[in-house]
């Protein structure tokens, strides 16, 4: 028998899914004309802070390519540690209004899916030009941090400046080093002072996760699974573990993010914020709680959430992921808003901060390369290039393209799941209750970590509901993975 080709399947699936949703899968002639023209190297003619003596690394998965961010550390006079950011200057390539933004601009996102990447940017630029790729001088906006023992960022500054990667790592042989479970990675070694670089990064990520998550940010282990192939066939779906060089570079983010929200604000600039509302589904979380012998206040409270999900966290690590992704669901979306000059912050909730903004993925969000402009502008003391009315316009479009993009890829990983369950219809599984809305029910099993439909439900459900579930049916094309009540 023909042996089968599941890369081609899901491509074609995902290219299908993406136009469904509104997608541009492919770049316009004038687009791809313009990264033709485009020449090998662009460090921008405005005047830059040289930088490229540090010891620059980038932590990312190890098959990326579209490196938006760098890091390093140094000491600091007064005792502070300091941490400086180094973000792609994608706005010195791509113009605004040309042909390239206006792709952008229209998907907004780069599209992740087990069919194939869909990049925001051309692959000229995302991996190449505006990619702060290994040995090779890059532009970009930098954010310094100077960071107390504690983890409090006492203050930061942003500027323009040239940098040059000296080793492009992983997550996952940086993470198994820093924790002492791996040999120092190749590249790392190659560097001299690097490790100890990378070991001082380390130690300051920790402190502002500390002190973060003491203000209330939420401990959340969810579990997100990519097939496994062997050649051009899925044979299993495994779960990406995450570990301290994921959230180096996750602590690192969101206090760069921070520190660019309060350099707009500072500047009197109006900005895309990036915010997750005080949950409307408190009492769920409330009722959430008691099943488990435990309690939360009536009204939402962070600190006491992060509190019971770290007690939660230590009683049944097993169960852990399940609990997550039910607080996930009931927190409700993250979105875009435009916050004006002397506006109070709507905030993050689930991370426990008042100001915040997207500025550290240019190369693979639009509201990233948005406020990389505003910044730029601010910088140089010049006209906003986005009018308020405009940038409200943008929001609201980075917001529903943004959940475009994360149905396009729950759809695909669920074609994917399916593949991997066709042989299975009739088994029984272990579920939790993921979603619950008009339409239906939905469920999350655990091994193998997929979500699907639950029909015929034989008692009202709601998110974080446990049942033992079986698999009726699956369609590879829909991506419909079907439960019944086992």
């Amino acid at each position: 028998m023909r042996r089968p080709n599941h890369r081609l399947t899901l491509s074609s699936i995902a290219r299908k899914v993406m136009q469904e949703r509104g997608f541009e899968p492919d770049y316009s002639p004038d687009a791809v004309a313009e990264a033709t023209r485009l020449p090998a190297a662009m460090l921008a003619g405005d005047a830059r802070r040289d930088l490229r003596h540090l010891l620059w690394a980038s932590i990312d998965n190890d098959d990326s390519r579209d490196l938006d961010q760098l890091s390093v550390a140094q000491g600091h006079p007064d005792g502070l540690a300091t941490i400086l950011v180094a973000i792609a200057d994608v706005d010195a390539v791509v113009a605004r209004g040309d042909a390239i933004d206006r792709h952008a601009e229209t998907n907004t996102t780069s599209v992740y899916t087990a069919g194939g990447v869909f990049p925001m940017l051309p692959e000229r630029l995302s991996t190449d030009i505006t990619s702060l790729v290994q040995d090779e001088d890059r532009a970009a906006v930098v954010i310094e941090l100077a960071v107390a023992h504690d983890g409090s960022v006492r203050r930061s500054d942003v500027y323009l400046a040239l940098v040059r990667n000296r080793a492009k790592l992983a997550y996952g042989s940086v993470g198994a080093w820093l924790e002492g479970r791996g040999a120092m990675p190749p590249p790392m070694a190659a560097v001299p002072g690097l490790a100890e670089n990378l070991t001082r990064q380390d130690s300051i990520a920790q402190a502002l996760k500390r002190l973060r998550h003491a203000h209330g940010a939420l401990t959340l282990q969810t579990t997100e699974a990519r097939p496994v192939f062997d050649a051009d066939v899925i044979h299993d779906l495994v779960v990406e573990e995450r570990n301290q060089a994921t959230e180096l570079i996750e602590n690192f983010m969101i206090a760069a993010n921070v520190a660019t929200a309060e350099f707009l604000a500072a500047k009197r600039s109006a900005s895309l914020r990036r915010v997750v509302r005080v949950p409307e589904r408190w009492p769920r979380l409330v009722a959430l709680a008691v099943e488990t012998g435990d309690r939360l206040p009536p009204q939402p409270d962070a600190r006491a959430l992060e509190a019971w999900l770290q007690r939660r966290q230590a009683a049944d690590p097993e169960h852990f992921p399940d609990v997550s992704l039910s607080v996930v669901k009931l927190l409700g979306r993250g979105e875009y808003v435009v916050e004006r000059p002397g506006e109070p912050a709507t905030g993050h909730f689930g991370l426990a901060v008042h100001d915040y903004t997207h500025a550290t993925a240019p190369n693979r969000r639009f509201a990233d390369l948005v406020t990389q402009r505003l910044v730029k502008v601010a910088l140089a003391g010049q006209t906003p290039p986005y009018p308020e009315d405009v940038l409200t316009m943008l929001a609201a479009h980075c917001t529903e393209r943004e959940d475009a993009a994360n149905r396009v890829e729950r759809q695909v990983r669920k074609s994917a799941a399916a593949l991997v369950l066709a042989s299975r219809i009739g088994d029984t599984f272990d579920a939790a209750v993921a979603g619950v809305n008009p339409h239906g029910t939905w469920v999350r099993v655990r091994h193998p970590p997929v979500e699907g439909r639950l029909d015929r439900p034989r008692a009202p459900l709601d998110v974080g509901d446990t049942l033992r579930v079986r698999l009726q049916s699956v369609n590879v094309e829909k991506g419909f993975i079907d439960f019944v009540p086992a």
